[in-house]
């Protein structure tokens, strides 16, 4: 277990009477979680592990876990332990947010990977999304938007070739397709839906989540002028990420 060099408690005989033993548990666990010495995920030592480290009672260990958790900094997980959790990632419902600027927003590291991708005709689904003839060619792409390295979004895009052509060129391993379609198509028009799902087995896996997990999942259309430019479909764990809308009321 790697923690500070001071000890406090019955070992260290450092603890104030300004400052419980268990605040000061608190308070170094928190340091580590807020300066980004352990990442979203990491695994935080048992209270086994603390209790002997200190030189301390259970309890105290314990009184300083729940104080992290109801802080919203720690996920405690029966029978797997104590894990530091990962920021809430919020959105705006009538904005088109880059997945990248919304990572790093959360101050974590981002990279995207692409999981397939294949130029076909259009299939019924898409010639409804994208207002296509049935001889129409699209490019479909599956990526994984990553946030310190965990999953973060998955993303179905499919893209109507005849709108942008240049697309098909495109192998899309130095930016994913939303950052290079606000680059080189801007759109002018965006329809969003939002639903909440189970997790297929599938999704669950590029997720790494339980099998039936509540899924945020956001679909968007975009326009340019006359042309259906994209049909995106994105699937967030519902626990790390949700919509804000800010209004005021109508006339």
């Amino acid at each position: 277990m790697t923690m500070a060099t001071t000890s406090y408690g019955n070992n260290g005989g450092t603890a104030t009477l300004a400052t419980s033993l268990h605040q000061r548990i608190q308070e170094e666990l928190e340091h580590k979680i807020i300066a980004g010495n352990w990442l979203p995920g990491h695994r935080i030592p048992s209270e086994r592990e603390l209790t002997a480290y200190y030189g301390c009672s259970r309890m105290t260990v314990n009184k300083a876990m729940t104080r992290l958790a109801n802080a919203g900094l720690i996920e405690r997980k029966r029978k797997t332990g104590s894990f530091v959790k990962r920021p809430h990632s919020q959105a705006a419902v009538l904005e088109i947010h880059d997945l990248k600027a919304e990572v790093s927003a959360l101050g974590m590291s981002y990279d995207y990977r692409i999981i397939d991708r294949a130029a076909r005709p259009a299939n019924p689904s898409d010639r409804q999304h994208l207002e296509l003839d049935s001889d129409s060619p699209v490019l479909e792409v599956n990526g994984l938007h990553l946030a310190a390295d965990q999953p973060f979004c998955h993303e179905r895009r499919v893209i109507n070739l005849a709108a942008v052509p240049q697309a098909a060129e495109e192998s899309f391993a130095d930016t994913s397709p939303g950052s290079w379609l606000v680059n080189h198509v801007p759109w002018t028009e965006a329809e969003h839906r939002i639903r909440a799902v189970p997790a297929s087995a599938e999704m669950a896996h590029q997720l790494q989540i339980p099998r039936g997990t509540a899924c945020l999942v956001v679909e968007r259309r975009t326009w340019r002028t006359d042309h259906t430019v994209t049909h995106v479909t994105l699937t967030y764990p519902g626990s790390v990420h949700q919509l804000v809308a800010r209004f005021a009321p109508s006339a």
